[in-house]
């Protein structure tokens, strides 16, 4: 036993990297992993249960809170893991040059990934968009579900989970239908046959309007008379509501039905493009081909071949 004991001993302890003036065995790498685990299990408990209870008594975002919380522990995962190479023995300084060599490479390879990650520092501190908002980027519409660091959870109508990189929200045109007031206003365009009363499409255009529960009363519901279309008389109801937060195209649905019904009730045509052909004739003059004179000082006469 003692004799094993001895060889295991050698072989944990026999250097395998030499570091300055000490060097690396396969104890100190063991330690060094047993040390990351403790280092990443004790940041999980402080954040979840010392930050995020510290933030509980405070009036800030719930967008803000997991991103401070996030930060700080990056923070402690940074000094734990400084402290564990210091416990282990393992000298920092002497890999200067090789750390500097990686981080070029591993700059050039992860620079998408820095850019989100800065982009969600960015997100937490301005707060463009924050958690249950609804938002349009990138020809993704949907409800911000989660925000972290990298990426943002947008869920959209169909319940589908989109995972859209923070860089998007930095770097491109963000519409947020929750930013500041719920309420917008939704237009609608519908165009009417010519010959129709002007007047009548708009009494009816608002009793649609009006007689949807989701509409706003204020505003109030407006219809502008938009142009004298190719094919059409065009109009444009203009609605306030606040279903674009939850259920815009339910909405947009329902006051489309409503017209189409209120319409018909009222004989009101709603035409689609029409083109009339006309086709031109013309006499065309069709001249009888000229017959072969016969060749000079030769004369047909009765009888001869």
């Amino acid at each position: 036993m003692d004799k094993t004991w001895e060889i295991i001993k050698e072989v944990l302890t026999y250097p395998l990297i030499k570091m300055g003036e000490g060097s690396i065995t396969l104890q100190s790498l063991l330690i060094l992993c047993v040390l990351f685990v403790l280092v990443l299990f004790l940041e999980k408990i402080v954040r979840e249960r010392i930050i995020m209870r510290i933030f509980e008594k405070t009036d800030f975002p719930e967008s803000l809170e997991y991103g401070i919380a996030r930060i700080l522990g990056y923070i402690f995962l940074v000094i734990g893991f400084y402290m564990a190479f210091q416990i282990v023995g393992i000298d920092l300084s002497s890999l200067t040059i090789i750390a500097g060599g990686i981080s070029v490479g591993v700059g050039f390879g992860l620079q998408n990934i820095i850019n989100n990650f800065v982009s969600g520092i960015i997100i937490f501190a301005e707060q463009p968009i924050a958690i249950g908002d609804r938002i349009e980027v990138s020809g993704i519409a949907g409800r911000v579900e989660k925000i972290s660091l990298r990426s943002t959870m947008v869920v959209t109508s169909d319940n589908i989970t989109m995972i859209v990189p923070n860089a998007d929200f930095i770097s491109q045109t963000v519409t947020n239908w929750s930013y500041s007031d719920p309420k917008v206003r939704i237009r609608i365009p519908i165009g009417v046959a010519y010959g129709t009363d002007p007047e009548k499409v708009k009494k009816l255009l608002l009793e649609v309007a009006d007689e949807d529960s989701r509409t706003l009363k204020d505003p109030e519901p407006n219809v502008i008379f938009r142009a004298f279309g190719a094919s059409s008389l065009d109009f444009e109801l203009g609605a306030w509501t606040k279903e674009m937060t939850t259920r815009p195209t339910s909405y947009i649905s329902g006051i489309n039905f409503a017209i189409d019904k209120k319409f018909r009730e009222h004989d009101i045509e709603i035409p689609f493009p029409q083109r009339d052909l006309h086709i031109r004739s013309s006499a065309v003059e069709i001249k009888k081909p000229m017959e072969a004179e016969p060749p000079a000082g030769k004369v047909d006469r009765p009888g001869e071949d």
